[in-house]
């Protein structure tokens, strides 16, 4: 990885709204009881998009990804609506990679078939659990019996697909894991996205467990139930290939990986972020999240950013170590020097290799051991101080 390789580009499309709020989510979503006027936000998409092209210029989209929210919620008329958009103010690759965040309930299962006429060629399932007092507790509107049939409808219509599920959850044993990850293994084609439970503030969680009454697995468990993961994953040939993702070879999401290996990226949609070169810099945009407000910013001054500033090189190096070092493959420490103006510390590094948990690969790079993953953060403190 140089700074010369041919770059990815990719189009990231938020979609902010949900039947109900999780109780673990802290993501930018929201419930609208009286309904969403689609046609009114793709109007809206189609607008910021051209506002965001004007600034790119010409860029080839590699990748783009729906997310949210709850995107399957959309008519495939929005989505479609929204790719003729992008195909208008970009060239589009010719296998361009089309990904829409999906829950696995049965009425929006239905619309699978519409989404791949519009041009979705892979889906991602928020399937969580394969236990139903589990789905319970986290809020979730779908059973494991209806989830594993979404999964079953996405099989039959999508050459690629993915599903996540949340461990670590409350109670949870190894044991119990690794039985329900085996069987969420024989349901996955070519990747799983595999997420610990973490309690964030301002959430219905946060509140339940300052109150006492919700537990989590401790330090030690949680660390059981992660190695667990990596065994079960690594023994169905689903290698971890960033820290909370496995897939078997060449099935990596890759607009996923525009984030991680510090590609670009637009963001349109309520709450969205981008990161885009414009003029040698590098900007960190970011839009509205509140659904109404960032409508009528983008139509009033053709965007909805908020958020709009050029990097200084040691963010857009500390950035790039950040995000790189979550990926198994890690990050080219000729490009972190390139970016930041000055090399990692190599007695730093040497200090950490001793330790077990950094290494070097045969082409260069350098990577967060196995062993380490779970204390990356620390990782990257030390090698960014």
């Amino acid at each position: 990885m140089t700074l010369t390789r041919p770059s990815a580009f990719g189009v990231y499309i938020h979609w902010p709204f949900c039947l109900s709020k999780c109780p673990y989510c802290d993501f930018n979503s929201h419930v609208r009881h009286g309904g969403v006027d689609q046609a009114r936000y793709v109007a809206a998409y189609l607008r910021e998009m051209q506002t965001m092209a004007e600034r790119t210029g010409p860029r080839e989209v590699t990748t783009v990804f729906f997310g949210g929210g709850t995107p399957s919620l959309m008519q495939p008329e929005t989505v479609a609506a929204i790719l003729d958009g992008i195909g208008r103010y970009w060239s589009v690759s010719r296998d361009v990679e089309v990904t829409l965040e999906a829950n696995p309930t049965s009425v929006e299962a239905e619309r699978f078939r519409g989404f791949r006429t519009a041009g979705v060629n892979r889906v991602s399932l928020g399937v969580q659990s394969l236990d139903d007092a589990s789905l319970k507790a986290l809020g979730r509107l779908h059973s494991a019996e209806e989830a594993l049939k979404a999964v079953a409808i996405a099989r039959s219509v999508f050459d690629r697909y993915s599903f996540d599920l949340i461990y670590a959850r409350p109670g949870q044993t190894p044991d119990d894991w690794a039985k329900e990850l085996r069987r969420a293994i024989a349901e996955a084609a070519e990747h799983l996205s595999l997420y610990q439970l973490t309690i964030e503030a301002e959430t219905p969680f946060f509140a339940l467990r300052q109150s006492g009454k919700l537990s989590i697995p401790d330090d030690d468990t949680a660390r059981d139930l992660y190695d667990m993961t990596q065994e079960v994953c690594a023994a169905a040939g689903l290698n971890a290939y960033e820290i909370s993702n496995h897939a078997r070879d060449g099935a990596e999401c890759r607009h996923n990986l525009v984030y991680w290996r510090g590609d670009d990226y637009v963001g349109i949609g309520p709450g969205a972020h981008g990161r885009i070169e414009q003029d040698g810099r590098r900007y960190a945009t970011a839009t509205e999240r509140r659904p109404e407000s960032w409508l009528m910013r983008v139509e009033g001054f053709g965007h909805g950013l908020v958020v709009d500033e050029a990097l200084t090189r040691e963010e857009r190096a500390d950035e790039y170590l950040l995000m790189g070092l979550r990926l198994a493959e890690g990050i080219d420490p000729q490009r972190y020097a390139a970016l930041s103006g000055r090399p990692l510390d190599a007695k730093r590094i040497a200090i950490l290799r001793d330790e077990g948990a950094v290494e070097t690969t045969a082409e260069g790079y350098l990577r967060v051991t196995q062993a380490a993953f779970p204390i990356l953060d620390a990782v990257v403190a030390d090698l960014a101080a």
